[in-house]
C-alpha cells in the first residue's frame, strides 16, 4: 500500500493549508483513513479520521478548525486547515488502516510561523 502525503510548507498564524493523502488504490478499501502529527520534542498525536462509511472524528485540539474528506475521484484523504496556530507546527503523516493493519505515508512539514 502507498500513500503520499503532500501539501504542507510555511504558513502565517491564522492561514490556511490543504494536505492531501493519495492512496494507490480506493480510498474506500480501506476501514479508515487520517492523519496524525509530531511536534519537536513530542509524541505523535492522532488529529482526524475519514471511515468508509464517510464519518468524520477529530481531535479537541483542532476540532473547528481543520476538516477531513475524502475524495474519490482522486482517491484522496485531505486535511483543510484553518485558523491555523503556531502550535499547529508539526510533521503531518497520513495513515490507512485495512483490519487492523496501519499503513504510513511519508510526513509532510507544517510551519506556522509568522
Amino acid at each position: 500500500v502507498q500513500l503520499q502525503a503532500s501539501g504542507g510548507g510555511l504558513v502565517q498564524p491564522g492561514g490556511s493549508l490543504r494536505l492531501s493523502c493519495a492512496a494507490a488504490e480506493s480510498i474506500y478499501s480501506f476501514n479508515t483513513m487520517g492523519w496524525y502529527r509530531q511536534a519537536p520534542g513530542k509524541q505523535r498525536e492522532w488529529v482526524a479520521r475519514f471511515t468508509s462509511g464517510g464519518d468524520t472524528m477529530y481531535a479537541d485540539s483542532v476540532k473547528g478548525r481543520f476538516t477531513i474528506s475524502g475524495d474519490t475521484a482522486k482517491n484522496t484523504v485531505d486535511l483543510q486547515m484553518d485558523s491555523l496556530d503556531p502550535q499547529d507546527t508539526a510533521v503531518y503523516y497520513c495513515y490507512a488502516n485495512r483490519l487492523g493493519t496501519v499503513y504510513w505515508g511519508q510526513g509532510t512539514l507544517v510551519t506556522v510561523s509568522s
